[in-house]
């Protein structure tokens, strides 16, 4: 059996146990503040200035299976972004866009309502006479910072990233710093894992956070 956990990553926490910035810099938030397990490694990364779901496990081929970019598991991303609401620039992350590493591929791309998540630290800054809009994002590759250059070459910068998804796994109602730790089968590398966990979850709450107003997503009509 393996152990499986899912973290609500904050925004500015790196994803990972140490920062390995030289001495005389400032020392950043780790994964070390918020998961006392020394036996488990993030399966895949998510960006110090993004939030959400982060996977960690202690199981080699699960973490294989679910970071490596051949298995293509998806990932479903709450952006703000700033701009009017752009129905050709959604038209165009739905098809791909051109990066510099190339064209992505098709993505399923959305506008939605203001998803009702917690309130971030230091909150985001908004220019007053510019609108913005939400959309959710939902891809299978893992280029660097992909979601926020897609956002981007089609004139909609990115202001917030929140990973509501990965694969079968959902962030639920867990708020910054909380985590669900499960357990799962063991399953050949070469097997993507499709089942559902036998046991119910544990949660911990990180003692400094406060927990606020669970959250749905919300499709806007």
């Amino acid at each position: 059996m393996s152990t499986l956990i899912l973290l609500n990553k904050p925004f500015r926490v790196l994803s990972q146990f140490t920062d390995e910035r030289p001495e005389g810099k400032e020392k950043r938030e780790t994964l070390a503040k918020y998961i006392d397990s020394k036996q488990v490694y993030p399966a895949g990364r998510l960006d110090y200035d993004s939030e959400g779901l982060l996977l960690l496990t202690d199981d080699g081929a699960l973490q294989h299976q679910i970071a490596h970019p051949k298995h293509k598991l998806p990932k479903t991303y709450w952006v703000q972004v700033e701009g009017e609401e752009n129905p050709h620039a959604v038209d165009a992350l739905r098809v791909g866009v051109e990066l510099k590493d190339g064209k992505t591929k098709p993505a399923l791309v959305e506008v939605i309502n203001p998803p009702t998540v917690w309130d971030r630290h230091p909150p985001v800054r908004f220019r007053q006479s510019i609108p913005t809009h939400w959309l959710s994002i939902t891809i299978s590759e893992g280029r660097n910072r992909q979601v926020r250059r897609m956002t981007a070459s089609v004139g909609l910068p990115t202001l917030r990233l929140v990973r509501v998804r990965i694969g079968d796994w959902e962030l639920g109602d867990l708020q910054p710093g909380e985590y669900q730790s499960i357990t799962i089968p063991n399953l050949p590398i070469d097997k993507p894992y499709r089942q559902k966990p036998r046991k119910s979850f544990v949660r911990k709450s990180n003692r400094n956070t406060k927990p606020t107003t669970k959250y749905k997503p919300n499709r806007k009509k």
